[in-house]
């Protein structure tokens, strides 16, 4: 089976299918996806109530729209479901974790780690991330990623994506700490503008990218179609990565 030489991923907080105008639409955020075309998908903010009608059962509905496989990270329960972070890809996931980085006294939050078979004798492993709102919770939260058993894990060989919604705006203490480990999207280089966030009039840079020197990155973009303007509080980011080697 030939090696995968290149894919695309993406990060997308889409806020329990919820609009700008405060309607429930998971089909809106099916049509923002089918736009951005990517492998791998990174969602956030993702309700899952199973036995209740589409709308609800978000991580079901998606995938199945999309012919994808994917995995679920519950972080807490919400409505009588399993809210969290979710991975959807198009090629082999192969072993999925869902590491606690919840600080005391905030809401519970996590990290999921899935390992993608690309046709290599490696695996890719990523890491989708929702951090909290709090300068002190983000700090904990982002020496809980480095810890051994998650990001530094020596068991995992093979090239590392990290991405999601980190709620820092400002060049903080967990972007410094992370960009000493990774490679990051810079969105000034690679989006044109700054901020992500909200989607209509952003002001603030929340969603990142951060990756493993043994990939390049090709392109990234801040997706702004008519439909994502208006299906999720934020925009999407799409990436393209060359496998360098492994």
């Amino acid at each position: 089976m030939r090696q995968v030489k290149r894919f695309r991923i993406a990060t997308y907080n889409i806020h329990k299918c919820v609009g700008i105008d405060r309607r429930l639409r998971p089909e809106r955020i099916v049509e923002v996806l089918r736009e951005l075309d990517a492998d791998i998908v990174a969602l956030q903010e993702v309700l899952c109530v199973q036995g209740r009608e589409d709308q609800h059962d978000q991580a079901h509905f998606i995938a199945r729209e999309l012919e994808l496989d994917f995995r679920l990270g519950e972080n807490r329960q919400l409505k009588g479901g399993a809210y969290g972070n979710v991975v959807l890809s198009r090629f082999p996931m192969v072993a999925a974790r869902n590491h606690d980085i919840s600080v005391a006294g905030r809401e519970q939050r996590g990290c999921l780690r899935v390992d993608i078979d690309l046709h290599g004798e490696q695996p890719l492993h990523i890491y989708n991330v929702h951090l909290g709102t709090s300068f002190t919770e983000r700090r904990h939260q982002a020496r809980k990623l480095l810890q051994d058993d998650v990001l530094k894990n020596g068991d995992h060989i093979g090239p590392r994506v990290l991405l999601g919604d980190f709620n820092e705006w400002t060049r903080g203490l967990t972007s410094r700490l992370l960009t000493e480990h990774f490679q990051s999207a810079d969105i000034r280089l690679h989006l044109g503008r700054k901020r992500t966030y909200p989607g209509v009039l952003p002001f603030l840079h929340l969603d990142h990218i951060y990756f493993d020197e043994a990939l390049e990155l090709v392109e990234a973009k801040l997706h702004r179609s008519r439909t994502a303007l208006i299906a999720s509080d934020h925009l999407p980011i799409v990436a393209d990565f060359r496998v360098r080697h492994f």
